[in-house]
């Protein structure tokens, strides 16, 4: 995943159904539709973790 400017990052499968096939959804950027499963969701990247 790559992140944007946004903080939201390319999303590669679903996951809810792992499919591919995921198409851009809404006017905002950085939701995606997933054809498998009609669901529409969005990734969003928070950080990275620090070992302890």
């Amino acid at each position: 995943m790559s992140e944007s400017d946004s903080g939201h990052v390319t999303t590669y499968y679903c996951p809810f159904c792992a499919s591919e096939d995921l198409r851009p959804a809404g006017p905002r950027g950085g939701d995606w539709e997933c054809r498998g499963c009609t669901r529409v969701f969005s990734v969003k990247f928070l950080g990275l973790v620090v070992g302890s």
